[in-house]
């Protein structure tokens, strides 16, 4: 059983690494991977000498940083109200209406979020105007885009999310909350000192993980997003990979780029780890 899940990591995942080595190449379709020139570390040195490198790895791991910020928490609160509710007919309909966004693809979700919010067809600048007021440019404002960045991303993640730490919750005994309760703990006091502790485990486990993609920002949904006016703080390095390793055949610096990606990667998970061990919380 564990068989096609080791050959398609093997194939998908460890075998491409070898294509790193073009980031130390001067790479060419002619002369392939093995036949082309050697070139050191001039790779890197062009990436961080590059001031426009420099700006797509800063909105990078700022958008990262925020999206874990604000996104992180959402998952956890759901499944705690999820499993607050006691009425399961209720229950199963809040989940599939929440879970139902994850499965849009960010082509609908992009084209749903620029219908809601452009300037001159939106139906939110449509309904402010009604009421008196003037069209705001939400997708040409830096700050309001990244805001609609961020709350697209929640409600299309969050639902999704919650299933699994509904599942550690599952885990939960029940008669602790029924001891609780007999000793007059209320809601709140019950979910910060039961429910809370019985999923920490798990919330260091995605935390952890979520660390290893700081530096990753998904292609998708900066791609329908962005545009030229807001540039300045949607150029992140998937849509620079995209633009100059595919578009403009520059696949050596573009591995490069996705090489330090992973590195950074890399390192923030062994520190992630690093201080959950010192709660007894680590994965290895």
């Amino acid at each position: 059983m564990f068989a096609p899940v080791a050959v398609y990591f093997i194939l998908f995942k460890y075998v491409p690494m070898g294509g790193l080595v073009i980031a130390f190449k001067n790479y060419h379709f002619l002369h392939g991977v093995w036949g082309s020139e050697w070139s050191g570390l001039r790779n890197f040195e062009m990436l961080f000498t590059d001031p426009a490198t420099v700006t797509t790895i800063r909105n990078t791991l700022m958008i990262s940083v925020l999206s874990m910020v604000v996104g992180f928490p959402f998952p956890i609160l759901l499944a705690i109200m999820f499993n607050e509710v006691r009425r399961l007919w209720f229950r199963k309909s809040l989940q599939t209406l929440l879970y139902l966004p994850h499965f849009l693809s960010w082509v609908i979700v992009g084209g749903m979020v620029i219908t809601l919010f452009s300037q001159e067809t939106g139906a939110v600048n449509a309904v402010w105007e009604r009421l008196g007021g003037s069209t705001f440019p939400f997708l040409y404002n830096e700050a309001s885009w990244l805001t609609i960045f961020l709350g697209s991303g929640v409600w299309k993640e969050a639902g999704f999310g919650a299933i699994i730490y509904l599942a550690a919750l599952a885990n939960i005994d029940p008669h602790l909350y029924e001891a609780a309760n007999l000793d007059g703990a209320g809601k709140l006091k019950q979910i910060w000192h039961i429910t809370l502790p019985g999923i920490t485990p798990v919330i260091v486990l995605m935390l952890i993980l979520g660390m290893g993609r700081v530096m990753e920002v998904g292609f998708d949904q900066v791609y329908m997003l962005q545009n030229p006016v807001v540039s300045n703080i949607s150029e992140v390095i998937s849509t620079y990979i995209y633009r100059m390793g595919l578009q403009g055949a520059q696949f050596s610096i573009t591995t490069a780029m996705g090489m330090f990606e992973a590195v950074i990667g890399l390192i923030l998970v062994v520190a992630a780890n690093g201080v959950a061990r010192r709660f007894n919380q680590s994965l290895w």
